[in-house]
């Protein structure tokens, strides 16, 4: 450990593992063996965006003390940075002391998050969990909230593994010195950037047309690897100008980091190229292929590595548990899909026939369902996938979602029912179509409440119900080309 560590907010309030003193003092060297001169402290809000500030190398070592404020307004406002709170009265935010009058929160760094920027000259990063300034948990820390699903596994002897398809896509910058205005109101966002294609499509894993990009593939490749990231493979996806990472599976928590790291780090190259990389699921022109992050899954025993998912022989997909696990996904998929799908625009995705699903169902190895088994006997990679998130989506709320779900499932034994051999004929429950819909199935559903506290759940559907609401009032290009001549 390094003494210089000791006596400050983080100290006091008992916040770091002995590990994470290490790996404090081990952050130290790197930044003086690489020459580190800033870091951006950093959180990921409710939105699944990074927030932070950027501090020089002589103020780290305070930072590693004793935090770095932050407003504790910025847990408080919808996708536009809208705040949905009256942070000036008081007793407004779903009865939690701390967030009256917009005061400071505490970024608390988690060291061993630490990681070096190879795209950004002598910066590093580090995430940071939020606290309040006597200490408490902000209930509305995302990534605590995973930790604490996770100690919940751990409790019964096991832990989640996760592994990670992320989807996105990459256009060319019309202008590089981005003249298009993107200055918007407080609360609106300004217009998007002006792009140009970069690949035609329908071409699924094509070489030649993935080599059109080869520079950006070998300076994705190398960013991501130099920061220590999972990367498993780079690959050209069915629609235009789509991409997408897959990452190993790990455990939960290190994923959704790594997740989070992935897709900062793919949007900043990208920049740097002259290219815009986004996640968000379905922008104008994808109109034959939308993204979505295929979230695989499966349990092992803490104490053995067992994968408890792995079938023995007989009829099942899966072990009882794995079943059971796997009816929790299916019974919770309405509710659950206001975190594995949080935007308007993902909605957009639940096409038939577009390999994303559009019902609540579960198939052997087949990619129209909403969650794919792929298993065999005596296979310890047997696993579920997941297939109805948006790549977009808060990594530690989506597999929180995944774990309730689950949990709930073996804890009451559900049965998922039979396989389906026709996702899009099959008729079964239907996904949610909005996220005005997935919400509503969400305040309808007691597992979430009793797992995260009532008090997240009224929190994040007042901010989402913000975003949705500035939704319908927007009259969009349709009304006006359908409605302005006709009437």
């Amino acid at each position: 450990m390094l003494e210089a560590e000791r006596g400050g907010f983080i100290d006091r309030h008992d916040l770091w593992t002995e590990s994470q003193y290490a790996s404090a003092a081990q952050m130290r060297r790197v930044m003086d063996e690489v020459g580190i001169e800033m870091v951006r402290f950093c959180f990921v809000d409710q939105h699944g965006v990074i927030r932070g500030k950027t501090l020089t190398r002589a103020s780290v070592a305070a930072a590693l003390r004793s935090g770095v404020t932050a407003p504790s307004s910025l847990l408080l406002k919808d996708s536009a940075g809208k705040s949905v709170y009256a942070v000036f009265e008081s007793d407004t935010v779903s009865n939690v002391d701390g967030f009256s009058g917009a005061g400071d929160i505490v970024m608390v760094p988690d060291p061993g998050t630490f990681r070096v920027l190879p795209w950004s000259r002598r910066t590093g990063m580090v995430l940071c969990d939020v606290r309040f300034p006597n200490g408490a948990e902000v209930p509305f820390c995302t990534r605590s909230i995973l930790r604490r699903e996770v100690k919940k596994l751990a409790e019964r002897d096991l832990a989640l593994t996760v592994g990670a398809e992320l989807e996105f896509h990459v256009f060319r910058l019309a202008d590089s010195l981005l003249a298009d205005s993107r200055v918007g109101r407080p609360g609106q966002p300004g217009l998007p950037v002006a792009v140009h294609p970069t690949t035609s499509g329908s071409q699924l894993l094509h070489d030649e047309s993935l080599d059109t990009l080869d520079e950006l593939v070998q300076e994705l490749y190398s960013g991501l690897t130099l920061m220590d990231l999972p990367l498993r493979s780079i690959e050209l996806e069915f629609g235009p100008n789509q991409l997408e990472i897959t990452m190993e599976a790990g455990d939960a928590s290190a994923v959704a980091d790594a997740v989070v790291f992935a897709r900062t780090a793919i949007r900043q190259i990208c920049r740097r190229l002259g290219y815009h990389a986004t996640f968000m699921s379905r922008p104008v022109g994808a109109e034959t292929a939308s993204t979505g992050w295929h979230l695989h899954q499966s349990m092992r025993r803490l104490s053995s590595g067992e994968n408890v998912f792995v079938p023995c022989a007989g009829d099942a997909a899966l072990s009882p548990v794995g079943m059971h696990y796997l009816a929790g996904l299916l019974a919770h998929a309405a509710a659950s899909a206001s975190f594995a799908t949080p935007t308007v625009n993902g909605y957009k995705r639940y096409q038939p026939y577009s390999l994303a699903p559009d019902r609540v169902l579960w198939g052997i190895d087949n990619k129209g369902a909403m969650v794919r088994a792929v298993c065999a006997v005596g296979d310890p990679a047997s696993r579920l996938e997941n297939r109805s998130g948006e790549p977009g989506a808060n990594p530690y709320l989506y597999i929180a979602s995944q774990i309730v779900s689950g949990l709930d499932g073996i804890d009451r034994q559900l049965e998922a029912g039979p396989p389906t051999e026709n996702p899009y004929q099959d008729d079964a429950e239907r996904l949610p179509s909005t996220l005005g819909e997935a919400l509503g199935a969400l305040e309808l559903d007691p597992v979430f409440g009793e797992a995260f506290g009532d008090r997240v759940i009224e929190w994040y559907l007042k901010i989402k119900r913000s975003e949705y609401a500035r939704y319908l009032a927007h009259v969009s290009d349709w009304e006006q080309r359908e409605y302005f001549g006709m009437l």
